[in-house]
């Protein structure tokens, strides 16, 4: 079965076609319509990929299934998997249903809506199959424009504010990265991803503007880079647009933004900051380790002093994320591995949690913690969702959140003693605010007035979960369904790594010891 990525990555996008081209009016039929049809091309576009998880070889490194053609103006359209990649595009395809049908009580611009979800779908797909730069950086941005309309139109009250701010961070930061592309050009002469990485960038240092620069012309595009993924992960300090962007976006918006958007930055750091410039990482990586490890102690004191549900759980991304970064530049194998697993494993259980807090919203139409107390006396099946996925996300052995923060820790006291030591105190941090949220919610005596009417989940909201709970629960107990599979390329990658800073770690040396 040929061009299994393409049709992934675009089946979505014929469905917004549709919608824009053939459904007419706004009446409840129609929206009904529109639902449909978004369901479809999405459920559509995860029973392909499926296709191509099944023909995945995960002990061969490489790229795999490449879809190549030549393009406009010369540019190139390539695309392809590897173990590092393949498993977002799971994690992509196999939410995306679930979003929409969360979307199901939506009823302003409803085609609308449903159309920028569906191209923003197909953008999201592309980031992670694109092996062209020009390719990778058009799916990169674009993706912030269905984003930014999904903030800006069917967002909350401040939603102008909250969308601009996540636009500009966003984009600003891609700027940078923007003239580092140019600049590799210049020097490989070519844009395709596969042979950047293992082209040799220059790495001797030299001094600009009196500043020594170890790792030269390396480090500058590692920070150029950096810039623009730091900001999409989010990275403290420059994570304050997410609180915003989440607070202000419709429940589904949170789910994206939370469960795949976020991972774009760690999927770059795989794809382009550790491959191709090893020098540039080992010089700053240090600086990444504390500034992660900093993230989750801050972010994690942050949360437990919110009023707002959806800002606490915001800043638990935060603080989820820095774990991420940290075993990313651990630059081992049980860091990278950990880290991955993080994201994938944060997929399921963030997007659960906003879905949690919309099932209430939907009732209620607040978020503020204090309107709540003693839903578990009306809400039981509601209670008991709410507690296994707040227990995941403090990372509750048996759930996957348990996995990825245990292997990242592991990956990062080989490194640093002291960030791991700093790291470990975010895992009770987390519990802390969890449980602190959890208490106030759900538990108690039901003595608020507003809330004695209020209803249980209904049978689609029960639906929406039920995939969620499997999937944390079957990767905290059998975790080689990720390993297995991101193993062989992780490795591969820690290889390359190391045997392109070997030679840069041995002049250090050698400079070292001439000087003393």
């Amino acid at each position: 079965m040929g061009n299994l990525l393409s049709l992934t990555t675009f089946i979505p996008l014929i469905g917004a076609a549709i919608l824009a081209l053939f459904l007419r009016g706004d009446d409840a039929a129609a929206q009904r319509n529109a639902k449909w049809v978004a369901l479809a091309a999405t459920v559509a576009s995860f029973l392909v990929s499926l296709f191509i998880l099944a023909e995945f070889d995960p002990s061969d490194t490489g790229f795999q299934m490449v879809e190549q053609a030549d393009w406009l103006l010369g540019m190139q359209y390539k695309m392809g998997v590897d173990g590092i990649s393949v498993l977002f595009v799971m994690l992509t395809t196999f939410l995306m249903p679930l979003v929409i049908a969360a979307c199901w009580n939506v009823e302003t611009r409803v085609k609308e809506y449903m159309i920028a979800f569906l191209v923003l779908e197909t953008l999201m797909l592309g980031v992670f199959m694109a092996l062209d730069l020009i390719l990778f950086y058009l799916f990169f941005e674009a993706g912030l424009i269905p984003m930014f309309l999904i903030i800006g139109i069917w967002g909350g009250k401040d939603r102008i504010y909250a969308s601009f701010k996540f636009f500009l961070y966003t984009f600003l930061g891609s700027v940078l990265m923007l003239v580092a592309m140019v600049s590799m050009f210049s020097i490989a002469g070519t844009t395709d991803i596969p042979t950047l990485m293992t082209t040799e960038f220059p790495s001797e240092s030299f001094s600009l503007l009196g500043i020594n620069i170890v790792g030269g012309v390396q480090t500058l595009m590692w920070l150029a880079f950096f810039a623009s993924f730091a900001v999409k992960m989010p990275m403290w300090p420059v994570h304050t647009w997410l609180p915003d962007a989440h607070v202000q976006a419709p429940t589904a918006g949170s789910v994206v933004l939370a469960a795949i958007l976020l991972k774009m930055g760690g999927y770059g750091f795989l794809r382009f900051s550790l491959p191709m410039f090893p020098v540039g990482s080992e010089v700053m990586g240090p600086l990444v380790l504390w500034l992660s490890a900093i993230a989750i102690v801050y972010t994690s004191l942050v949360a437990l002093v919110q009023q707002d549900m959806k800002k606490l759980i915001a800043y638990s991304s935060v603080a989820h994320m820095g774990y991420v970064t940290m075993g990313i530049f651990a630059v081992n194998q049980q860091g990278i591995d950990g880290a991955i697993f993080q994201m994938i494993s944060h997929g399921f259980i963030s997007g659960a949690l906003f879905l949690c807090v919309g099932v209430i919203y939907d009732r209620m139409h607040t978020r503020e913690i204090d309107a709540y107390g003693g839903l578990v006396n009306r809400m039981p099946a509601y209670a008991l969702i709410f507690m296994f996925f707040t227990m995941a996300n403090v990372g509750l052995p048996g759930t996957s959140g348990f996995v990825g923060e245990f292997l990242t820790l592991m990956g990062v006291f080989q490194v640093n003693t002291w960030v791991a030591l700093v790291a470990t105190s975010g895992v009770i941090l987390s519990a802390s605010y969890g449980l602190w949220l959890y208490r106030r919610v759900v538990m108690g005596d039901l003595i608020k007035e507003s809330l004695k009417s209020i209803t249980d989940m209904n049978v689609r909201e029960r639906w929406i979960f039920a995939p969620l709970v499997v999937m944390t629960l079957l990767l905290g107990v059998y975790p080689v369904l990720v390993t297995d599979i991101i193993g062989p390329s992780v490795t591969a990658l820690v290889d390359q790594y190391e045997s392109a800073t070997a030679a840069f770690n041995a002049a250090n040396d050698v400079a070292a010891s001439e000087v003393n």
